[in-house]
């Protein structure tokens, strides 16, 4: 399918109320086709970006770009382009074909072509045939599709979403994030997907950004960033461990040896020996086996012996700190896993990962900031929405 998104881009972004500054925004990109997920705290300026780049919020300075062409507050034309889903879908009245065929009269599209382009919507959101149902009837989950049908039947190159799935149970979540990730792939649609959620962020975006005080903290491809923060404060954010420091002591066939305090650590990428690198590596992708315990051959190459330093809730799971000889890592567990393992400060475990699952970049001072992955860090766009 053709790529039916363009290319949005901010320069100097800056808005403020009062003393307070609420967006500080050097530059972001996002380009044609693909998704940005924005993360940030309440009070990042997420809703108030978001606003800006929507063209909906007049910035104090700053210059928007839709395709490389200048745009502004109340760009009509611009704004043509645009279409946005939010947490609340404020549905009108009426049927569902009536919502849906909102922002086709305001484009004076024909009847015939409005039943038709609605049918459509309605079935690639997985509401097929119910065009004359009241809106009285939907259940949370059908009415946030509802409103994405009414945002898709524009076909918009650029589509925003603020936190469209924030008030929805679990179960509709989960189904919900799936489609949206889907539905956005196959649309083709340059999308912003404004989210609290990191595991939607990781479902359904390209790119992300995080947001901290108006200003980006991290941006980059999504897994670079969720599995490599560049700071503390936002690897915290995140539920990561800080970046451990090493040495390049193997290198060969996209595969290097790398060196933290005495044990080597393996991961994919084509570094030098004798760079040193930072080196990251998700929670969730790693495996913890008692101390003593004899793992079976898998693929997974690397296995860390290491001593449990912290044990805390994570939403449903359990964070756990650990201590190796290169520095700290984490692993989330399951609470079923914490009881049966025992696991609790002072044990002694072992850690265990794929050399996929690791992300590296060089270290400061180290020469450029290429990553291991194909598409390093790089100036990504934002539009915020939904403190």
């Amino acid at each position: 399918m053709d790529v039916l998104g363009m290319t949005l881009r901010a320069e100097g972004l800056k808005k403020s109320f009062g003393a307070r500054v609420v967006v500080d925004i050097e530059s972001l990109e996002v380009a044609a086709g693909r998704t940005l997920a924005i993360l940030g705290p309440s009070g990042a300026g997420k809703s108030t970006l978001l606003s800006i780049l929507g063209l909906l919020e007049k910035p104090d300075a700053g210059t928007i770009y839709l395709d490389g062409r200048p745009v502004h507050f109340r760009d009509k034309s611009a704004r043509m382009h645009m279409a946005a889903a939010f947490q609340s879908p404020y549905l009108f009245r009426g049927t569902i074909a009536d919502n849906v065929a909102y922002g086709l009269k305001l484009r004076r599209v024909p009847s015939r072509k409005r039943r038709e382009d609605i049918s459509n919507a309605l079935a690639r959101v997985g509401l097929e045939g119910w065009e004359d149902r009241g809106v009285h009837t939907l259940s949370g989950g059908e009415a946030q599709r509802v409103a994405l049908a009414r945002a898709m039947v524009l076909r918009p190159s650029v589509l925003f979403l603020d936190e469209p799935l924030a008030s929805l149970d679990p179960l509709a979540k989960g189904a919900l994030a799936s489609d949206f990730s889907r539905i956005i792939r196959e649309d083709s649609m340059t999308t912003v997907y404004v989210t609290h959620d990191q595991n939607e962020a990781v479902s359904i975006a390209d790119q992300l950004i995080v947001m901290r005080d108006g200003r980006s903290v991290a941006q980059g491809e999504t897994y670079e960033v969720m599995g490599l923060p560049p700071d503390e404060w936002t690897a915290e954010f995140l539920g990561a461990g800080e970046p451990l420091e090493g040495e390049v002591v193997e290198s060969g066939d996209d595969l290097l040896g790398i060196d933290i305090g005495g044990q080597k650590i393996w991961a994919v990428g084509t570094f030098s020996k004798g760079e040193r690198v930072l080196v990251g590596v998700r929670p969730e992708d790693v495996l913890l086996f008692e101390g003593e315990a004899d793992i079976p051959r898998s693929t997974a190459r690397n296995r860390l012996d290491a001593r449990i330093v912290d044990v805390r809730m994570w939403g449903v799971m359990h964070h756990i700190v650990l201590r190796t000889d290169g520095g700290l890592i984490a692993s989330r567990v399951s609470h079923f896993s914490v009881r049966d393992m025992g696991l609790a400060p002072g044990a002694f475990v072992q850690a265990v990962f794929k050399a996929t699952a690791v992300r590296v970049r060089l270290a400061p001072g180290n020469g450029s900031s290429r990553s291991s992955e194909r598409g390093s860090f790089s100036d990504v766009t934002t539009m915020g929405a939904g403190d």
